[in-house]
């Protein structure tokens, strides 16, 4: 035990004293802020205004489009029926408008569903062209209803708006959007699972390689073990990527809040909302903090955060474990490539898992069954835990996470101790499995 605590050591202090680790330490948080504030600001500014010509020869529905220039202030109509249409379009191709919407007079109302055309120079986006066929829908469905000689004001009136109260058996008042939360909760943590093993995976398979490279190998390798030499370059970078990682969450959220007091720049998702819709925002908010507060208390916060550390340490630990045999196996990163998918591959399904299978139904077979599968366990389960997980799930996992990474590192270990001494050679797959057998 000895032995493995010199190596961490050594892994640990030669990653922090590094120079280029000091400086994305201190970096990365300012770069991150800056980006943020860039972000805040450029959504705060208001785009220029595009005007849109309209020439409606039927007159019905101008009026219409006029009076959406109190509610849009990214598009401005203009009535301008009385120009000729070809007019218009030249106009267009010099630039003087954004768009042309071209209304022909036609025999019957209900010709005009087929009849209207947008033109421009360029392409406009979806959301306005739907915008568009919603003012004339609704429009022409109006003057239909009156040609039938049906009270468009007693259908409105009939028109039902439903709004489901949600309740809990126990007579308490639920809260809608608490399935978001929870799964947000739960992804923000697998999120960070992952990033941190392909993160500091990739720093252990380096630090094989570099080491492979200036022959420090050989020397070290003469008095320690192989496994242990692998279980204390994982655990020593571990340990480095934990203080980095602490250090950015520090530094980076008490940057966004002076940014925030100091420069006045929203960089919260609210950062675009008008004064009126923020002010019925924080009204409708007060409403329901209580209740939204109370529902995240009774969530499982310890089983959340003790199943975080607990699936962190198997995962980083087991990926740990592949980055490292890889790193022995080859000679330079450009080579480690073709064994790398494989190690990606599960991670993505399990992000690919957790946001489309589980955000659905928490206890269906698919996430059950991968939240139990090592590999992707660490994601998935980290997601269902906010949902409530029955603990022989939980206990079932972790066995299989932990009992995984023993086997893993004892199969990694035998290609690490080969491996490590091999140089000049890109192995392949079958020499890997032949490694397995030494």
């Amino acid at each position: 035990m000895s032995i493995i605590s010199l190596i961490i050591k050594r892994e640990f202090f030669a990653k922090v004293r590094n120079k280029s680790f000091i400086v994305m330490t201190f970096l990365s948080p300012l770069l991150f802020v800056a980006v943020a504030v860039f972000i805040g600001y450029l959504s705060s500014m208001k785009a220029d205004v595009k005007r849109v010509a309209i020439h409606d020869e039927t007159g019905l529905f101008a009026k219409e489009f006029i009076a959406q220039n109190k509610e849009d202030d990214q598009y401005k109509y203009l009535d301008l029926s009385q120009i000729d249409s070809q007019f218009l379009k030249d106009s267009i191709a010099n630039n003087g408008y954004e768009g042309l919407l071209l209304i022909p007079k036609t025999a019957a109302v209900t010709d005009l569903e087929n009849k209207i055309e947008f033109i421009s120079n360029g392409s406009p986006s979806i959301s306005f062209i739907e915008n568009i066929q919603g003012i004339i829908a609704k429009k022409l469905t109006k003057i239909n209803l009156e040609n039938a000689h049906l009270d468009t004001l007693a259908i409105k009136k009939a028109q039902a708006h439903v709004n489901v109260n949600i309740a809990k058996t126990s007579g308490e008042q639920g809260l809608k959007g608490l399935n978001e939360a929870k799964i947000a909760i739960g992804g923000a943590f697998g999120y960070l699972i992952m990033m941190f093993i392909i993160i500091y995976g990739n720093m252990v398979m380096r630090s094989v390689i570099e080491e492979k490279t200036n022959r420090i190998i050989e020397i070290i390798i003469s008095s320690v073990k192989p496994f242990q030499l692998m279980i204390g370059k994982i655990i020593g970078t571990s340990l480095a990527g934990i203080l980095q990682f602490t250090i950015w969450v520090i530094i980076g959220l008490s940057l966004l809040f002076a940014a925030s007091a100091f420069f006045g720049v929203n960089v919260g998702p609210s950062a675009n909302l008008s004064p009126a819709l923020m002010e019925h925002s924080q009204t409708e908010f007060t409403g329901t903090a209580q209740l939204f507060i109370k529902e995240l208390w009774n969530l499982p916060i310890a089983s959340i955060l003790i199943g975080f550390v607990v699936y962190f340490i198997g995962g980083y630990f087991l990926y740990s474990s592949f980055y490292a045999a890889i790193g022995a196996a080859v000679d330079n990163q450009t080579d480690s490539q073709q064994f790398l998918l494989p190690v990606i591959i599960p991670l993505m399904l399990s992000v690919y898992v957790g946001f489309f299978s589980v955000v659905n139904d928490p206890n269906s077979t698919i996430a059950v069954a991968f939240s139990m599968i090592p590999l992707t366990s660490p994601i998935v389960m980290l997601m269902r835990i906010p949902f409530g997980v029955p603990w022989w799930q939980l206990a079932i996992s972790i066995a299989l996470l932990f009992g995984t990474f023993l086997l893993v590192v004892w199969f990694a270990a035998k290609i690490y101790r080969v491996g490590i001494l091999m140089y000049g050679k890109k192995p392949s797959w079958k020499e890997l499995y032949r490694w397995l057998k030494y």
